[in-house]
């Protein structure tokens, strides 16, 4: 979940930066500086919003690594050669996990008393969120940027949040 475009965002989720610009800016940099060219990445919906379709695809062209988007209420008209798949749901066993992607949190979700962790983002959660979920056990993860310091977090950095005792995701 990264808003690209999305003016309102910046206010509604008092995101640190001066205007649109500079969010994309920052958000395409942070983003590439962690993804990689052959890298998969599973974006949890609303990559863009608020942009003409031309200027959402040029933006999202610029993101690194092969693409799978997992559809987010803002996403509509998603140019299908900038992605791999996407979807409205996908399992997939990463790193010996089962994970439950999705852009919304659920409440239940396959396998989930068998240790499955589900990644969703929509509700612009801060970290907080993620730390009280795993304080009470449950393993849902917000995967968007608003609750990872404005950067994508990985598989291994969630499975360490969920095994760390401390509480904190190191990024």
């Amino acid at each position: 979940m990264i808003y690209l475009g999305h003016r309102g965002i910046i206010s509604m989720q008092n995101r640190p930066f001066e205007n649109i610009q500079e969010m994309n800016q920052i958000l395409i940099q942070n983003y590439n500086a962690v993804v990689h060219k052959n890298d998969t990445v599973y974006i949890l919906g609303d990559i863009s919003h608020h942009l003409p379709m031309d200027r959402a695809n040029e933006l999202i062209s610029r993101l690194n690594g092969k693409k799978i988007l997992i559809k987010g209420n803002h996403d509509k008209k998603d140019d299908l050669e900038l992605f791999e798949e996407i979807c409205d749901f996908k399992t997939v066993s990463l790193n010996g996990l089962y994970f439950a992607l999705m852009h919304y949190p659920m409440l239940s979700w396959p396998k989930k008393n068998s240790g499955s962790i589900q990644l969703h983002g929509h509700i612009h959660a801060h970290e907080e969120y993620n730390l009280q979920n795993k304080a009470d056990g449950i393993r849902r993860y917000d995967a968007g940027v608003d609750a990872n310091n404005y950067y994508p977090v990985s598989v291994k950095q969630i499975i360490e949040f969920f095994e760390n005792n401390e509480g904190k995701c190191k990024l």
